[in-house]
This record gives C-alpha cells, structure tokens and sequence, in this order.
C-alpha cells in the first residue's frame, strides 16, 4: 500500500495551496480518505474527511476555506485550501481507512507566513 502527498510549500497569508494524495489502494475496500495536520509541538487534528458515498466534513477551523475532493479513477484525493492563515502552518498528512485498517501518506509541509 502506498500513499504519496504532495503539492506543500510556503505561501503568503491569504494565499492558495492544493495538496494531493496518490493512493494504491482498491477503491471499494475504502471507507473514508482525508487529511489530518500537526503543527510543531501540537498533536495531529484531522482536517477533512470525504467518504465512501461523496460525503464531505471539516474542521471547524477549516470549514469554508479548505475543500476536499477525490477521483477515484486516479485513485488521488485533493485538498484545496483558501485563505491561507499561518495558523495553517503544519505538516498535512493524508489517510485512508478501511475495514479495520487505516493507512497513512508521509506528510507535506505548508507553511503561510504573515
């Protein structure tokens, strides 16, 4: 199983990013795919999360700037993240969960400075 993120780097407050999540695990073993974060010092807080029927959640934090999107024909999950805050700042890491298993991607840096 693999899961690749990317799409991270450093962005002025108020800036846009598109992170993407490649996965190599078959789609209809998938019960839900999304992102968490951690900043430095802080523990992982999930971020989004789109399920197997299309539905999608957010973050408090998030909700109204960061949009979460899959194909499953490219086995890829997006998050598009608007408005960018340096409170955004964190190392996203997508995940998959399936039926008693939940896999992880290796992390992207974002970085918004003010």
């Amino acid at each position: 199983v693999q899961l690749q993120a990317s799409g991270g780097g450093l962005v002025q407050a108020g800036g846009s990013l598109r992170l993407s999540c490649a996965h190599s695990i078959r789609i209809f073993n998938i019960n839900a795919i999304g992102w968490y974060r951690q900043a430095p010092g802080m523990q992982r807080e999930w971020v989004a999360t789109i399920s197997s029927g299309g539905s999608t959640s957010y973050a408090g934090s998030v909700k109204g700037r960061f949009t979460v999107s899959r194909d499953n024909a490219k086995n890829t999950v997006w998050l598009q993240m608007n408005s960018l805050k340096p409170g955004d700042t964190a190392i996203y890491y997508c995940y998959v969960e399936t039926v008693g298993l939940t896999y992880w991607g290796q992390g992207t840096q974002v970085t918004v400075s003010s």
